[in-house]
This record gives C-alpha cells, structure tokens and sequence, in this order.
C-alpha cells in the first residue's frame, strides 16, 4: 500500500505539476472521508502519511468544545470539555483529543471518491498558484490573445491556461478586437472567485497610459524622470505632468522623443488619443498654468481654504481654455487636484470686485465698522468672520494701524456675530430655495429643499460652493457634485 501510495503521489504531481504535499494532503483527506463513511459519518476521523515511505495511520479524533455549546449534528464529532480533561487534564476546548483505529486499504476507498478528492484540491492549488503569481503582476501591462467576445467584455487568453477579462467599461471608446488578434492590457485586479481565478484589465484606466510611458521612455525606468500625474478623456485627449530628477534633463523632450516618436507610440497604442506632456512645478499656481497649455493664464486667484483656484484668459482664448465639452479645463482639474474656474480677465475683475465688497459689507454690517476699516480687513485678505474671530492676535498686530485694544473689540464683535448667526441658521433649516435654484437643470425638489436648509438658497449660492463644501452638505457623488456646481457657474461664463 506504502509504494501504491508514493507511486500515486509522484505521477499526480508530475502530470499536474503541482507540489507532492498538496497530492498527499488530498490522499489524505479521500481516507478520511472513506473512513467517516465506513462508519456511517458517526465519527470524525485524521490520516496521516508519511511522506517518507507511504505508509499512514488512521485517528478517531474528537473535537474539545464548552460545556455549555448544544450539539445538533456530528454528536459523535465533539466532547464537552468536562469530560475531555479525565482524558487530558490540560486539555482546552477548541483542541483534538485523538486515539488510533485499524485503516482501510488504499485500494479500497473506493476509486471515484479517491480521484474526486484528488481533482479537486488539484483543482485549487492550480487557482491558488495562478492567483499569487498574478497578484505579484499588478500594475504591469500584459498582452493576451482575444479568445471570446461575452456581451461586450473581451476575454483574453495569457497563456498556460490562464484568462483574463477586459470589461467593455475598460476598453477605449469605439475599439473593437478580432479574435486572436493580440492585445495589450493594464493588471487592476486579481481575486479568487468559486468559479476560479478572476484577472481584472483595463485599457481605459490612467494607469495604462502610465505603465506605457515607462516601456517607451528609458528615463522613467531609470529614476531620471518622475511621472506625478495623469489624465485622460478616454479615447480623446490625456494629459502627463512630468519632472526632472536632473536639472540637465528636459523632461518633456525626453517623453516626446525623436520627432515625436515615443509620445507617437502610446498614441497609436490608444487609438489617437492625443497627448499634452506637461511640467510639474512644486508652486500649485505654476503648475496649473502649465496644465491649462495650449491655452495662456494671464492671471490667477488662490484659495486655499476652497482649494480652488480662478484663473483668467484673454477673451479670444476662453473657448480654447475650456475646450471642447469642458475637455480641457476638465484634464487640467484632475491632473492638478485643484478646482478651477476659468474666465476672462474683465469677468474674474468683475467677480472679485463683487466679492470684495460684499466682503466689505459683510465686515460693516457684522462687525459695526466703518467701510474705510471694513476694506483694511479685505486687502489683508480676510474672506470671512471665523478668520477675524479666529486668528491669532499676532498677526493682525502686524496690520498698520491695528493695536492691541483694536484687535481685541473686533475678535469679540466677530464671535458674537457669529454667534447670531449660528442661532439664525438653526431657523433657517425651513427656508424656501430659489426659483433659479429649484430649475437648475439637475436639481430635485428634495436636494433643493436639502440646499436650502442649509443656506444654500439660490443659484448664485451654490455656484460659490466648492465640491468639498457641497459634499459635507449632502450626500452625492463627487463627479455628480462638481457638474450640479459647473452648471450653476455657467452664467460666469456666458
């Protein structure tokens, strides 16, 4: 039986090029199971083989459990834990108290529950063994030959057995693939499933363009140069900030390459997807304008606490700024992370001039100061109460004329107003929304009553919300709310 044993081990693990200790743990447990067969599954049996000569040994074992635990099936499975210890006083419940019974032959456990066993932890090794391989490989791109189309998803053949599926969301707008025909591909994700292995690609996600970048330009590979960012408009348009580790390297030639021969590359990989290279630059404000090529910034506003930022054009070059459907201004947002507004010169000093004085309005009415003290305060850059009533006292000692009897009455008027608003904003949870607000296309009568509660009454209001500032609001998707906002701030750009 022992050379049976190890003859069965050995031509199972070679055909199936699986490791001998996962062929030897399903002998094992095909004993057991015609083991607890034999024995109507009365009883819970452990085989064990030496792996050495083959020969193995057969246990009755019991599983130690509380003494309170009530038993409904297997009861010949389990023993209560104040019966274990006469057999082992240290005994713990959750451990095995085993003793050994006579083994049935090999040959006689019966061939099909044998090679079902057999089969089928096989089976799982093979998936175990294809998913950690795999797992090491995300994040790389990988070429597979189409071997079905399923409702729209390609599924790809790797090769050594092994598919890989590109959902018909992955793929870049309008591609289409014949069968065989090879394919390249991004790893996203790869994840067990009962049917098997499941390998997740993309060739839609940002990271492709990436990974695809660093086969064409040597520089990245070497640490020379540092992709920070991307972004794309699928099929359509891509943006790639990129930097230099040496100063003597220009970052965007060396992504262009020779006549534009390795930006050409990733562009024909993408069907035409056309690619701006851009600079990446420490300064935020610089590397928007940077981002915002082909169009020319002539100005630009920060705000910090919104993290957005205004950026103003001439006025021939405000479609450009924008771009077709919003395209450029779009890429340029998610490749710096910063919510811009785009507009020409004559709007953003239109704008600001607004702000300003209704900050100084503000800053007159709420602090009881006169307009000469209320404009100090908004060249200083103070954009509302919490900043005056807040702000260490230090620094508005550096303002001219400010001393410490001046900075204190307007920290207090400042906490008191705000005060006064805080007790009229728990009123104003009924307030109506605006007309203009309620028929902004996108709107529903319960966001708008929702806005409305929280002050956010009419078009005008949420248009100077930031999506951060909307999201705390309500409870919607970021994309939704950046679009709800770009609609409410289209007539700045009318």
């Amino acid at each position: 039986m022992s050379k049976e044993v190890l003859a069965v081990v050995e031509i199972m693990s070679n055909e199936k090029g699986v490791d001998e200790e996962i062929i030897f743990d399903a002998i094992e447990a095909a004993l057991a199971t015609a083991t607890r067969k034999s024995h109507d599954d009365e009883i819970d049996v452990r085989v064990a083989i030496d792996r050495e000569t083959g020969d193995y040994d057969t246990f009755r074992r019991w599983e130690v459990i509380e003494d309170d635990v009530a038993i409904e099936d297997h009861v010949g499975w389990y023993l209560r834990h104040m019966d274990a210890v006469d057999i082992e006083p240290h005994i713990e419940p959750g451990q095995f108290i085993e003793e050994p019974i006579e083994s049935i032959e090999f040959g006689r456990i019966g061939a099909q529950t044998a090679k079902q066993v057999i089969i089928q932890k096989v089976r799982e090794a093979e998936r175990k063994k294809i998913v950690e391989d795999y797992e090491r490989r995300v994040g790389e791109i990988l070429t597979g030959q189409v071997k079905r189309m399923d409702r729209g998803d390609v599924i790809l053949d790797l090769g050594d057995n092994v598919d890989a599926i590109i959902p018909r969301s992955a793929l870049i707008n309008r591609e289409s693939f014949k069968m065989g025909e090879r394919v390249r591909a991004y790893v996203q994700e790869v994840s067990y499933k009962t049917r098997g292995p499941q390998i997740v690609m993309s060739r839609a996600c940002k990271e492709m363009l990436i990974e695809l970048f660093k086969i064409e330009v040597p520089e990245i590979g070497d640490d020379l140069i540092d992709i920070m960012s991307a972004a794309r408009d699928v099929g359509l348009r891509a943006k790639v900030a990129v930097r230099a580790n040496d100063p003597r390297l220009d970052p965007i030639g060396a992504c262009v390459g020779m006549r534009g021969g390795r930006v050409q590359a990733v562009t024909n990989e993408l069907h035409g997807e056309r690619i701006d290279i851009v600079l990446w630059d420490a300064n935020d404000a610089q590397f928007v304008i940077n981002a915002m090529a082909p169009a020319e910034v002539t100005s630009i506003m920060v705000d910090e606490d919104r993290h957005t930022m205004d950026l103003a054009v001439d006025d021939e070059q405000l479609s450009q700024a924008i771009g077709k459907n919003g395209q450029n201004i779009r890429l340029a947002t998610e490749l710096t992370g910063w919510e811009l507004n785009v507009m020409t010169e004559s709007d953003m000093a239109e704008k600001h001039e607004t702000e300003s004085e209704t900050l100084k309005t503000l800053f007159v009415n709420a602090l009881e100061v006169d307009e000469e003290l209320a404009e100090v305060l908004v060249d200083e850059g103070f954009t509302n109460l919490d900043e005056v009533a807040y702000i260490p006292s230090e620094e508005m000692l550096e303002i001219d004329g400010f001393d410490e009897e001046l900075v204190s009455e307007l920290k207090s008027r400042a906490q008191d107003a705000l005060l006064t608003q805080a007790i009229v904003g728990e009123e104003a949870g009924e307030a109506e929304p605006a007309e203009d607000l309620k028929n902004l296309e996108g709107m529903t009568d319960e966001l708008a009553q929702q806005l409305a509660g929280q002050g956010v009454i009419t078009q005008e209001d949420l248009a100077e919300l930031g999506v951060d500032e909307l999201l705390e609001i309500v409870e919607m998707d970021a994309e939704a709310a950046s679009e709800l906002i770009m609609k409410a701030r289209a007539p700045w750009f009318e």
